[in-house]
């Protein structure tokens, strides 16, 4: 038997255990050409909050009544004449929240779990790295000698921008909640220094930090953190606008940034990126990726929670903060 969650409602604010069903079905029968996988692992990301929401995105809405969507990474175990997979292979692609996904393949990419573990695979060499990585060299446009602050710093994505930063030979400021992270942040990951948003003035601390300002900032919260950097901005900065996950639960309208004409009188550009924008080339982007943990230069962290059944608490791990690294949830039972 499969079990799945199903999205059963749309929530208003932050979801709850309320918004989705724990469902057992049978395992899906094949159709020509179809592969059937066992996920080992999904990937819980804060763009899933977005994914719930009804209305025009860059990607449509899950659907009431169906599977969650979710990243995920698991094996082959039955094939019924799939011109690329095997039995036995390890794929990786969106097979949502469910232990077992029957698909043609699509979107689908083969992973070696002898080269890294396997949710590495969601995380640093997944979704989450691909948006560090061309979030920040090609919307960022970084070159040697930038002074770079990203928020989210600890997170999935932002720990892996400042690091690659750091290769880059850039300055950074991480951004992040509480002060064990911002010791990680530091002392594990390498920046340069890192604010606690939770204790402290981000805007003094920032120009502390910032004294001649910055040169890209990279947003995964936006709101008044998004402002505080707006106002530090240099001549020709560039923002990226990757998340805003301290509005994604909001109950009232998006809150915008009030600083905005930083970009009009520094001649800054903010720029919106999706991951999706760059799929030709992740296999690249994990090369490069691949070949600098390799060197000891990337550090990757997965902070992974246990079963299926846990998906709703472990979810709100993404908005509390109580995680490092990237948030994965292993669905296969020993």
């Amino acid at each position: 038997m499969n079990k799945q969650l199903i999205l059963v409602k749309r929530p208003i604010g932050a979801a709850d255990s309320s918004t989705w069903s724990l469902e057992t079905n049978p395992i899906p029968e094949l159709e020509e050409g179809q592969v059937l996988v066992q996920n080992h692992y999904i990937s819980l990301d804060p763009a899933m909050r977005g994914w719930m929401n009804e209305g025009r995105s860059y990607i449509e809405p899950v659907e009431i009544g169906a599977v969650m969507r979710a990243g995920s990474v698991g094996e082959v175990i039955k094939g019924k004449n799939h011109p690329a997979f095997k039995v036995g292979d390890f794929i990786s692609g969106h097979g949502g929240v469910q232990q077992y996904v029957a698909t043609d393949g699509k979107g689908y990419y083969k992973v070696d779990p002898k080269l890294a573990p396997l949710p590495t695979y969601i995380g640093t060499l997944g979704m989450p790295g691909m948006t560090a990585y061309f979030g920040i060299l090609e919307v960022g446009k970084i070159k040697e000698g930038d002074i770079v602050v990203v928020s989210g710093a600890a997170g999935a994505v932002g720990s892996i921008v400042g690091q690659i930063a750091k290769i880059k030979g850039c300055t950074v400021i991480g951004i992040a909640g509480g002060a064990d992270k911002c010791t990680y942040v530091v002392e594990e990951l390498g920046f340069d220094a890192c604010i606690d948003y939770k204790n402290e003035d981000v805007k003094e601390r920032l120009k502390q930090e910032c004294p001649k300002g910055l040169d890209v900032y990279f947003d995964n919260v936006g709101g008044e953190i998004l402002d505080a950097a707006l106002g530090r901005l240099r001549m020709h900065a560039r923002v990226v606008i990757c998340g805003a996950i301290s509005q994604y639960n909001s109950k009232q309208n998006m809150r915008g940034p009030s600083n905005y004409l930083s970009l009009l009188v520094n001649r800054a550009t903010m720029q919106g990126m999706v991951v999706f924008d760059w799929a030709e080339r992740y296999g690249e982007a994990g090369q490069q990726m691949g070949k600098w943990m390799a060197e000891g230069k990337l550090k990757t962290r997965e902070d992974v929670y246990e079963g299926i059944e846990n998906f709703p608490e472990t979810y709100n791990r993404l908005f509390s903060g109580d995680k490092l690294g990237k948030l994965v949830l292993k669905v296969i039972e020993d």
